[in-house]
């Protein structure tokens, strides 16, 4: 019996996509290898986001080839798509599969392992003919909340973001086959899936009948095809209220927004080409907020773009103290070649980048502490893990609005929804709760 490991670096759409390659070989008979296992086969799905991410990845892949000397290299993901000369380069590896390829990979296997045939590598299409492609089963994963990708690729072209380079334009799976794949993850037992997407607001407008994000949400809160749902992202102009009403008490959508801000300046976001200011934001969250007063609210921020200032970054800094965020998700700039921004003059000194960084990991540290002691005594529900912590020997759950909880009780609750409530806080910000049911 062959076994397998895969590798994921990057986001959580790289993530489903590792889930469906792995769930695509485990129904071929395929083994998933532990750590003291000799690998058959390593599947390496890789990110270009940043240039650390990239050169992440290649240092990973030599890792494994280090570390596997019998096993067959795969090597996939955004990395490989948009330097595929950088990933030719490393010696040993046996396969590099583009983005259109990857729900092939299993199927694709036993054919390289047995007279090393190849697939065609093919290139990004930023044309119309881009399609939307999946895997035919539910991608249950390993987690117990499941992914969902329900649209790839993107139009925006931001000026420092290589993604839709490696993606291509904005596609979407057609909503029937987003609710059957939904009402397979329910069948399977999962109580949440995480809709997720490269450009997710974008969802529908390429379809022949074109639909878009609300009404695929509200046809979902209608039929509710699985307990709750959870956006993995958004950005701010394709919020409004009839999507924030739609986290309200009752409905499907879970109290939880991921946003990407990048930069409270408004030049600096001209620059980026975001198609928003940091007023229009301000207001979002203010609405968020108004409506749902213990919703998790999540912002990316991106620090040191090119000509950046001191007034500017501290434009970003006021905007985002001021505001009710819960959590901060904070990367430095970084120049990925074959964007626009690679070519921008007036680049930050890196040391000036790590400083404000370092600044906004500590309101980070501030505004998760503050949104913690909001929801203090609070009845809040949340999804219990299969998995138990290795440290504490606690199960842990997570809440709609996206809290993590150590629950102090004895009971097995994995994989339920419960009621809980947290009841202290150590100095690392760990919760600790228990179940009211």
């Amino acid at each position: 019996m062959k076994n397998f490991c895969i590798k994921t670096l990057g986001c959580k759409v790289n993530q489903y996509e590792s889930d469906g390659i792995s769930s695509s070989l485990e129904q071929q008979g395929w083994v998933r290898a532990n750590k003291k296992q000799e690998t058959d086969v390593f599947i390496v799905n890789t990110c270009a986001v940043t240039s650390k991410a990239s050169m992440q990845s290649r240092q990973i892949i030599r890792k494994i080839i280090r570390e596997n000397p019998d096993a067959k290299v795969i090597v996939t993901g955004c990395h490989a798509q948009t330097d595929l000369e950088e990933i030719k380069k490393i010696e040993r590896v046996d396969q590099i599969v583009c983005h259109k390829d990857k729900n092939k990979i299993a199927n694709h296997i036993k054919s390289i392992c047995e007279n090393n045939s190849s697939l065609i590598f093919k290139k990004t299409d930023h044309s119309k003919t881009n399609t939307f492609l999946g895997f035919d089963h539910a991608v249950k994963g390993e987690m117990t909340r499941a992914y969902l990708k329900i649209q790839d690729g993107c139009n925006a072209f931001c000026t420092y973001c290589i993604v839709p380079y490696a993606r291509g334009s904005s596609v979407s799976m057609p909503e029937k086959e987003v609710f059957q794949h939904l009402k397979l993850l329910d069948d399977s037992g999962f109580k949440e899936v995480i809709i997720t997407g490269i450009h997710t607001g974008m969802y529908g407008l390429d379809l022949e009948k074109k639909s878009s994000l609300l009404q695929l949400l509200n046809k979902i809160n209608d039929e509710k095809p699985v307990y709750r749902i959870r956006l993995s992202s958004i950005e701010p102009g394709e919020i409004n209220d009839d999507i924030i009403d739609l986290a309200r008490p009752g409905n499907i959508l879970c109290d939880h927004f991921h946003i990407p801000l990048q930069s409270g300046d408004d030049d600096i976001l001209k620059k980026m080409k975001r198609p928003y200011n940091a007023s229009l934001f301000e207001k979002i969250i203010h609405q968020i907020h108004k409506k749902l007063p213990y919703a998790g609210i999540g912002v990316d921020t991106l620090i040191g773009f090119p000509s950046e200032t001191e007034e500017q970054f501290e434009n970003t800094y006021k905007l985002i103290e001021k505001l009710p965020i819960s959590y901060l998700h904070v990367f430095p700039f970084s120049a990925r070649k074959g964007t626009p921004a690679f070519n921008f003059d007036n680049k930050v000194d890196p040391k000036v980048i790590k400083q404000r960084c370092a600044r906004m990991r500590e309101l980070d540290k501030i505004k998760r502490k503050n949104f913690i002691n909001a929801n203090m005594h609070k009845k809040l529900e949340g999804l219990v893990q299969h998995k138990i912590d290795s440290k504490t020997g606690m199960f842990k759950a997570v809440t709609s609005n996206y809290l993590t909880v150590f629950l102090n009780n004895h009971h097995d609750f994995r994989g339920k929804i419960l009621d809980l409530v947290f009841e202290q806080c150590d100095s690392g910000l760990n919760i600790i709760g228990k179940s009211i049911n």
